[in-house]
């Protein structure tokens, strides 16, 4: 199989906030957008892509119609307490996990988007030594 492209879409009942969110708080830009889906492009090289849908829409199967649960997205950046000040600090959201440091290697906090999927921002540390034996090597 050759890929042509690769990203999650999220069901969601709160497509406005979402959009809101992903936007203003991630940087994504709008490539698409109607009542029922919005695409999004997060500029780069790479690009990063991400969409969201009205998880009752007909284009979902009947019987799979309810919104994203149990789902997690990493977001890796270069300043995560910067991030932290930006997003929990100044912008008021809350976290479901704080800003920690983990033994297998990252520093790390956790927010909610409007649907409760979890946005872990990401700066990889070196892991303990515990950890490190666990990572491949090239």
């Amino acid at each position: 199989m050759k890929l042509t492209g690769f990203y999650p879409v999220i069901c969601t009942a709160e497509l406005r906030e979402s959009h809101d969110f992903y936007t203003r708080l991630l940087g994504f830009e709008t490539t698409f957008a109607a009542d029922w889906y919005v695409s999004l492009r997060r500029p780069g090289d790479p690009a990063y892509e991400l969409a969201l849908v009205d998880h009752t829409h007909a284009t979902i199967p009947a019987g799979h119609r309810v919104r994203a649960q149990g789902l997690l997205l990493n977001v890796e950046v270069e300043d995560v307490d910067a991030e932290w000040d930006r997003l929990v600090v100044r912008e008021g959201l809350r976290p479901a996990l704080e800003l920690r440091d983990e033994d297998f290697g990252q520093r790390h906090f956790i927010v909610t988007d409007p649907n409760g999927v979890l946005i872990d921002v990401i700066t990889p540390i070196p892991p303990t030594a515990d950890f490190a034996e666990h990572y491949a090597t090239d």
